[in-house]
């Protein structure tokens, strides 16, 4: 019996350290990637990010890595969430979003319809 509950301690405590962690906001995407505020004409590819003034931290945020998972609509798009997640690189500010995240179309494409604009998003750092 103590073996059991030792076991459903550990599940619970690890599972309340990866919540923990995650971030719960919302994301809109660009159709430019280059130049970005971290690496100027640097093309970093696809599967890249700005992030709001609250998550930038001074340039801090450059080139940290997260994985977002669309969890809802955030306008009138019912059910914008295709499924699945992407990882994402920051390279730039992006001040005047209306999200935490500014996913580029590809990374926004691959997990919701773009025709929503804007989306409900879980971004945990990698």
């Amino acid at each position: 019996m103590n073996m059991k509950a030792l076991l459903l301690a550990s599940f619970v405590v690890s599972l309340a350290f990866t919540v923990a962690k995650a971030n719960v906001g919302f994301a809109v995407y660009h159709t430019h990637n280059t130049p970005s505020a971290c690496y100027q004409n640097e093309d970093k590819g696809p599967w890249i990010t700005g992030v709001s003034h609250a998550l930038w931290n001074n340039r801090g945020a450059c080139g940290r890595n997260y994985k977002v998972t669309c969890i809802g609509g955030a306008n009138m798009a019912p059910h914008p969430c295709r499924g699945g997640s992407v990882i994402v690189k920051v390279t730039d500010l992006c001040d005047s979003c209306a999200g935490d995240l500014n996913l580029s179309q590809e990374a926004f494409n691959a997990i919701a319809d773009p025709k929503a604009g804007k989306i409900r998003i879980r971004y945990d750092p990698v």
